[in-house]
C-alpha cells in the first residue's frame, strides 16, 4: 500500500509539472491586446516610438506578464494588470515622467552628467542603471539605499 501511495504521488507530481510546461506559453499579441494601463503608459511616455512586438507570458493561472519591444530597441515589462515592472532603454536615456521624483532628483544631484538607462520596480525597492554603468538601489519610496555591485 505504501508503494502504491508513493507511485501515485510521483505520477501526480510528474503530471502537474508536465501540465505546467504545456500551459505556460508565450504568445505574440498586438499592441491593442495589451491592458489599458500598459497602452496608456506607452502613449504617454513613448508616443513617438512604435511597438515592434508584444508578448503575452501565460502561466497555468492566466497571464503573468507582458513584454513590449519598441522600434528603438527598448524593452518594457508589464505585470498582468499593465503596470510597468521594468523599462530597459538598452543604453538610451529613458523618459523621466514615470520615474519617482526622489530617484530623478538623486541621480541629477549625485550623478549630474549621467542619465537613467534602465529601471526596475520590485516589491520593496527600485533598481536603476545609469549611463556610466553604475547600478543604484532605492527603497519603495525612492530614497537612496546603496550603490549595487
Amino acid at each position: 500500500m505504501k508503494n502504491f501511495k508513493k507511485i501515485t504521488r510521483a505520477f501526480t507530481l510528474v503530471f502537474l509539472l508536465t501540465a505546467g510546461l504545456v500551459f505556460a506559453q508565450d504568445r505574440a499579441i498586438s499592441q491593442n491586446q495589451l491592458p489599458k494601463t500598459a497602452k496608456t503608459f506607452l502613449v504617454t511616455y513613448f508616443k513617438n516610438i512604435s511597438v515592434s512586438s508584444a508578448i503575452e507570458d501565460r502561466e497555468i493561472y492566466g497571464v503573468d506578464e507582458y513584454k513590449v519591444y519598441l522600434s528603438n530597441g527598448s524593452k518594457i515589462e508589464f505585470d498582468r494588470n499593465g503596470n510597468w515592472k521594468e523599462v530597459d532603454g538598452e543604453h538610451q536615456k529613458l523618459p523621466y515622467g514615470f520615474i519617482p521624483v526622489p530617484i530623478k532628483n538623486y541621480v541629477a544631484k549625485s550623478f549630474p552628467n549621467t542619465h537613467i538607462t534602465k529601471i526596475e520596480k520590485e516589491r520593496w525597492s527600485y533598481k536603476a542603471k545609469l549611463s556610466n554603468g553604475v547600478d543604484l538601489e532605492f527603497d519603495k519610496n525612492g530614497n537612496f539605499k546603496r550603490i549595487d555591485d
